[in-house]
């Protein structure tokens, strides 16, 4: 990163960072090109959490190429200026890069779909059997993340 003093490099501020986001981008490539999609999702112990609809696009790049990259932030906001090229942004953020796996085990799909469910709410929400087998549920397992702030 060209700017030290922005890294975030402590592993438990970027799990925060991670916990308090609400949408995830994901990224991956499709014939050459990139496509991103912004998605709710689920983090614990440096895995991510997805859930889909059975059939896609996403679904059908990433069972080609499960090699993704993703990217969170938190606590943007706007610093305007009275000089036009001297506006900013204040905000936290992580990007990482990892492989996507997908879950088709029962038990293991009940704990990503709660693993989901926390990263919004409280609730102990518990879907059917029958609404567990109607998705897709996949996880990213991270292999590389850094943090960057602003503003602070």
């Amino acid at each position: 990163m060209r700017r030290s003093d922005k890294e975030i490099t402590d592993q438990s501020l970027l799990d925060e960072i991670m916990k308090k986001a609400q949408v995830c981008r994901l990224a991956v490539s499709y014939q050459d090109m990139p496509y991103i999609i912004p998605m709710n999702f689920g983090y614990a112990d440096r895995v991510l959490y997805f859930h889909s609809a059975p059939v896609g696009l996403k679904l059908l790049i990433l069972k080609e190429n499960p090699q993704a990259c993703f990217e969170v932030e938190i606590d943007a906001q706007l610093l305007p200026s009275e000089e036009g090229c001297e506006w900013t942004m204040r905000y936290q953020s992580v990007v990482g890069f990892g492989e996507v796996e997908f879950i088709d085990d029962l038990v293991e799909k009940r704990e990503g779909i709660k693993i989901i469910m926390e990263q919004y709410s409280k609730d102990n929400i518990q879907p059917t059997d029958a609404k567990l087998a109607g998705i897709t549920l996949f996880k990213l397992k991270v292999n590389t993340m850094t943090g960057k702030k602003s503003g602070y």
